[in-house]
């Protein structure tokens, strides 16, 4: 238990990505029995599209006071989806819970983008840190990030590759020395840009015209819910780090530090990838 001491929950880490749309045509077919619901709610639109994995997440959005609901239609269920309607300081939005790890949060965002009439994306939510240098209640908005969970498993005593690797020999106790289980190699993701061939890629960049707006706000963190709960500190932003994203949850501090050391991660979650690849 000692070791999850070490692990830091930074409170928030926020993901911006920019969708480039087509005029929008709703995906559901002209006999869904929501069909006209939803060819009602895009004639507000374009939207901003709000998701997040964790219910605590979405009770945060509830509870802040900013959302308000539509009026007309505050929601609209699909595919087993609960997706709200309204606004936050007059902006459109289309906020929606996806669950927890990249398959349901691939599948939430297409149905998100297929359906609706959105324009760009913003993904938040809690994450954990493979840098020292952020706290709890601290905000990452990362300018790259990496799907770390794909490997190529290594036979023992094989040559090592070309691809960044993780040796599970260098983290025996007491000392090094050779394991059966080798090693793993980071593989890089098939992307499929709109237009343009399948590319083989290892980081994704966040938009980086939004990435340059989200600079330019002006967030005051606050260090005190109430007199009773205090951090240790001001939480600050932090722009332009990267992060990663495993369908793990990562709670062990060797390989935090691993993935520190050998990418410069500072932020680990389970859903981001899988939203910026969409």
């Amino acid at each position: 238990m000692a070791e999850i001491g070490r692990w830091r929950l930074v409170g928030l880490s926020v993901f911006v990505h920019v969708l480039l749309l087509v005029p929008c045509s709703s995906g559901l077919p002209l006999v869904h029995p929501l069909r006209a619901a939803v060819d009602r709610v895009n004639e507000r639109g374009p939207f901003i599209g709000l998701v997040m994995a964790y219910s605590s997440e979405a009770q945060a959005v509830r509870s802040s006071g900013e959302f308000v609901p539509g009026s007309d239609i505050p929601s609209l269920d699909l595919y087993g989806r609960r997706f709200h309607i309204g606004t936050i300081r007059d902006v459109d939005v289309i906020w929606v819970k996806s669950g927890q790890r990249r398959l349901n949060a691939g599948i939430t965002v297409q149905i998100l983008l297929d359906v609706f009439d959105i324009r760009g994306l913003v993904h938040f939510g809690i994450a954990g840190s493979a840098n020292d240098s952020l706290s709890f209640g601290d905000v990452s908005v990362p300018k790259f990030v990496a799907f770390t969970g794909s490997w190529t498993w290594t036979k023992f005593n094989s040559v090592e590759g070309s691809s960044p690797d993780l040796s599970f020999g260098e983290y025996s106790i007491p000392s090094e020395s050779k394991n059966w289980l080798s090693s793993v190699e980071y593989k890089t993701e098939e992307l499929f840009p709109v237009g343009k061939e399948m590319q083989y890629v290892f980081w994704l960049e966040v938009d980086p015209e939004w990435f340059y707006v989200a600079e330019k706000l002006q967030v005051a963190l606050q260090r005190c819910i109430n007199e009773t709960y205090c951090l240790p500190q001001t939480p600050k932003v932090a722009f332009g780090l990267k992060g990663s994203t495993d369908d793990i949850f990562v709670n062990n501090a060797a390989y935090r530090k691993f993935l520190f050391n050998e990418f410069g991660v500072s932020t680990i979650d389970e859903e981001s990838a899988a939203v910026l690849m969409i």
